[in-house]
């Protein structure tokens, strides 16, 4: 997948925008809830880099600030990078393994091998000849990789008494990678399956053409993940080749960030690592691409590359070339971007979105070793021109070269930048990145900190000036995307009702004493869960309040839930709860959607709404400072909102574009199949969006909405961070303790929800689709069910993790059916749905469902065995407290625990009870919750022969 599109798209990480991760996310607009009880929320400044948390940050004083002041450079003999820095915030570290190697190492022919790499890197070694997710799993590792253009990494966060073993492991694997026939044969097909995932995006295809224009003749023209043709014709020997031309200690760099001591773990380093040998190859003589030309600026043809393709919305990309990652112009083109593309309040944003034209756009600088470009997008609103838009941004553009920047922008640009950086500084994991992304990228690991320094002293003048240098007409390559199929919903359906006859040999199930047996030695320090609880108040409204105090960084992290979701969209209406929810921040009795903005921006804070199935989630960021301000907003908008008409016709007209998009979209059109499948026509869950249902909706129903169902007494506030608590708990008294209900709040009826018969099968077609996506559920159970814990265990042994279980394991790992496949349980306040969900080349998708449904009734009637509910106990135990370590995690911890009606020791109470899991109560639920012959099954995408299910 992209690795950081979704949060990483701001400051210099676009270097890793188009990265490729091993791990595998469904995205389908947030239809399904994360039934894990830390589930991340990903940091919500406008397209904010996560960094991480830093112990030199003194929270009196964000402008002291230093990422790096306590970093620790080490070289070994054998030319090995060793970057330290310990934070003592919480009980865990990360460990990352960076290599300079990605595609700008290759060339057309071989395109995709530093990715196919990588996965082989998890296939095991001469001395663990065992998949290495599950050893990472065993030690309850939050582990992944991924490959991006100039570099490769490997990174796993652990509890601290871990770090022993997880250094082992990355030393045996940068040594001994054991890469063979069959091993690659398999992996090929499971990356052959992620690039025809990303076939399905008519955005991906669009910024592949435009690439390939910009650098015709450079490695960053290429794809990072490869192209099927090439991917198929690797061999043994290529791969091998590159591992030893790349996977040398002097061309490596391993970074420690977290709860360890600095000499004792450096003298384990020397002992692990110190003896590992370097192997010279390619690298070493300049070819395979190591010695990149930057880009120096040519010119491009006039002429609009056009795609005519099935799709939904038109796509505008517009790319110029820009100078390499050390170049002095960085500064001032991180500036320029932020006035452009900065959120609300961005030029770019109000030209083409608050006008009508787009239903989203933006952008980004990426600035790597070989050269760099600045990419600009937009998404056409219903019935607009792609050429309109392209006018107009390009309007928007010479604007800024040829009129002046108001030291209003300018300030406000270098504000969210700094904010960013700040309010990413302060999860582990996030921070080795920074660290192995400059060290990588520019030879040195504190660049955050010089260009942090850097863009404080840009000028208005310097804005201009790169502006005009930079985006010149002529240097300039244009994309549309215009599609050939406009459908408003889903594609034709096919059905059959008929259970699946295949059968296929099941390999074994996972050996837990495999594991164990290949399991580096540790020393347990038998870690608990202290973690400190919240302050909880009712304000006499009946506002829910929860405050938990962390000085380590000067940050805040605002989270809430209002009780105002789409379960509570009407059929006529459906709809209205999101766009009530979209609408809050579009003006209020005092101030406009623009004032709102600003007022946020100019702190570089954010404030955010989205309707989920069983409420309304709100989310806000900002440095402690600004705190009163961010509570100021947030009381506004909750009491005063006005929705008006022009902002919500405006929003109406973005819905329908989102639609149309989300109707392309496999992974959309199959979950939301399968939840209409599932839930009865009269069941609130049941209830989507239309064309018809959005354009019924008025201003007066908006309204109407928010007065019955934005209230006090059904609404949540979380806020952790760095404050004192008196003060903030009188803050939100002032601000929202005026804020009143009338009448009873809204109540629904859930109709029962019966089991499906038999299996049934479904398939959207949605043509031009290269990939699969099938999920497979039914209804399963609520947040309070005692069964929850048990369950947990069993989704963990089952399909939680796509490298380690037993769903991954047989269709992922050993018969190379499918990138990713994971299940589910949500349960929420409701029961929600029992899931799994996979994506599969259309000729794998037959033999994938018939194979998980085959392994599904092995572990409902048989159960699973002691080995692997302990190794699953050890592993839900572990990951709970490196997701306590993310303030994200920790905050929606909080609040969800609150949501669901738990106690506020449940924080700490959860690991006891899922220790206190026994494997009869997991075989239990095996054989309750477990239905492989009551199925729906929903495949999205291309059409599936209904012939072969038979």
């Amino acid at each position: 997948m992209s690795f950081l599109t979704t949060c990483w798209r701001r400051y210099r990480i676009p270097a890793l925008l188009f990265s490729l991760c091993l791990s595998y996310v469904v995205l389908f607009s947030g239809e399904t809830a994360n039934i894990q009880p830390a589930a991340a929320t990903m940091p919500k400044i406008e397209e904010a880099i996560a960094l991480s948390q830093s112990s030199a940050v003194t929270p009196a004083d964000e402008t002291s600030l230093s990422l790096t002041q306590n970093v620790r450079k080490t070289v070994l003999e054998n030319g090995l990078t060793v970057l330290t820095k310990e934070v003592h915030t919480a009980p865990v570290v990360t460990v990352q393994a960076w290599y300079k190697v990605g595609s700008r190492n290759e060339e057309p022919g071989v395109n995709g091998i530093a990715h196919q790499l990588e996965h082989m890197m998890f296939k095991g070694t001469t001395n663990r000849p065992i998949q290495f997710g599950r050893l990472f799993s065993a030690l309850g590792s939050n582990s992944n990789a991924f490959t991006s253009y100039d570099e490769t990494a490997y990174f796993g966060t652990v509890e601290r008494d871990k770090l022993p073993a997880m250094l082992v492991l990355e030393a045996d694997r940068m040594e001994n990678a054991f890469i063979g026939a069959d091993q690659l044969a398999s992996e090929k097909r499971v990356v052959i399956s992620e690039l025809q995932g990303y076939e399905n995006s008519p955005e991906y295809r669009l910024d592949r053409a435009v690439m390939r224009a910009v650098f015709p003749n450079l490695p960053y023209g290429l794809t990072v993940g490869g192209t099927k043709a090439d991917v198929e014709k690797f061999t043994v020997e290529q791969v091998q080749r590159y591992y030893n031309n790349y996977y040398s200690p002097n061309n490596a760099t391993l970074i420690i960030v977290g709860d360890f001591q600095t000499e004792p773990t450096l003298k384990a380093v020397r002992e692990i690592f110190g003896k590992l040998p370097n192997r010279a190859g390619e690298r070493e003589s300049g070819r395979a691409g190591e010695n990149v030309p930057s880009n120096a600026p040519t010119p491009h043809s006039s002429t609009p590359i056009v795609l005519r393709e099935a799709g939904s919305a038109p796509l505008l990309k517009v790319v110029y070339p820009l100078p390499p990652t050390n170049h002095p112009d960085v500064a001032a083109l991180k500036v320029m971007d932020y006035i452009l593309t900065g959120g609300r309040s961005s030029r770019i944003y109000q030209a083409l979105v608050e006008s009508g034209l787009a239903s989203d756009a933006g952008g980004y600088a990426a600035n790597l070793i070989g050269g760099g470009w600045y990419q600009l997008s937009a998404t056409a609103v219903r019935d607009r021109k792609v050429t309109e838009i392209d006018r107009v941004l390009g309007e928007t553009i010479a604007d800024l070269q040829n009129k002046s920047v108001t030291e209003e922008e300018l300030n406000r640009a270098k504000a969210q930048f700094r904010a960013a950086v700040i309010l990413g500084n302060r999860e582990i994991t996030a921070q080795a990145m920074q660290l192995g992304d400059d060290y990588i990228s520019t030879g040195d690991y504190s660049y955050t900190d010089k260009l942090l320094k850097e863009v404080q002293g840009v000028s208005a003048a310097d804005v201009q000036r790169v502006a005009k240098e930079y985006l010149k007409e002529s240097d300039r390559t244009v994309g549309y995307f215009e599609p050939t199929q406009l459908t408003d919903q889903g594609g034709a359906t096919t059905s059959n009702n008929s259970q699946t006859t295949e059968h296929f040999n099941l390999g074994p199930p996972v050996d837990p004493a495999e594991v164990a047996k290949y399991l580096p030695n540790f020393t347990s320090s038998g870690i608990s869960t202290t973690q400190s609880l919240p302050e909880s108040f009712k304000l006499s409204n009946g506002l829910q309040v929860l405050l938990l105090s962390d000085r380590s960084t000067p940050t805040i992290t605002l989270s809430g839930y209002i009780q105002a979701g789409t379960e509570f969209d009407l059929l006529a209406s459906a709809g209205i709860a999101s766009l009530t929810a979209e609408n809050l921040l579009n003006g209020t009795k005092t101030k406009d959607a623009l004032t709102l903005a600003k007022t946020l921006e100019e702190r570089g804070a954010s404030l955010s709404f989205a309707a989920t199935r069983e409420g309304v989630s709100f989310d806000g960021y900002s440095l402690s400072k600004d705190l009163p301000t961010l509570v100021q907003t947030l009381a506004d908008v909750l009491q005063n909102a006005n929705f008006p008409e022009d902002q919500l016709e405006l929003s109406r007209q973005r819905s329908l574009t989102q639609l149309k998009e989300r109707f392309d979209n496999p992974s959309y059109l199959a979950y939301r199949t399968l939840q209409q499948t599932i839930y009865p026509s009269k069941h609130p869950f049941h209830v989507y969006p239309t064309n018809d249902s959005l354009k019924r909706i008025t201003d007066a129903d908006v309204m109407r909405f928010y007065q019955a169902h934005y209230r006090p007494d059904t609404t949540v506030l979380t806020v952790v961070g760095d404050f004192e608590a008196q003060k903030v708990r009188s803050l939100i008294e002032t601000q929202l303790g005026s804020w009143k209900a009338s009448g009873k709040a809204p109540r629904l009826d859930f109709p029962s929800v019966p089991m499906p018969e038999k299996v049934v099968r479904l398939n959207p077609v949605i043509p031009g689709k290269s990939q699969a996506i099938t999920f497979m559920g039914y209804r399963g159970i609520n947040r309070q069910d005692p069964r929850y814990y048990a369950t947990l265990v069993l989704n963990e042994i089952l399909g939680g993790d796509t490298l380690s279980s037993r769903l991954g394991n047989e269709i992922r790992d050993r018969l190379g059916l499918t990138y990713g496949i994971y299940s589910a349980f949500q349960a929420g306040k409701e029961p929600g749905l029992f899931l799994i969900n996979m994506q599969t080349a259309p000729e794998d998708t037959n033999k994938a469902i018939a194979s998980t449904l085959g392994l599904l009734q092995q572990v409902h009637a048989q159960g699973v065995s002691s080995a692997e509910v302990d190794t699953a106990k050890r592993s839900l135990i572990s990951s709970y407290t490196v997701q306590l370590a993310d303030p994200d995690s920790l905050t929606s911890v909080i609040l969800m625990n609150e949501v669901y009606g738990l106690s506020l020791a449940e924080i700490r109470d959860f690991t006891r009870k899922i220790q206190a899991v026994s494997l009869e109560q997991v075989n239990q639920i095996a054989k309750d919750l477990l239905q492989p012959d009551n199925l729906v099954v929903v495949t999205a995408g291309p059409s599936v022969s209904p012939a072969a299910l038979r």
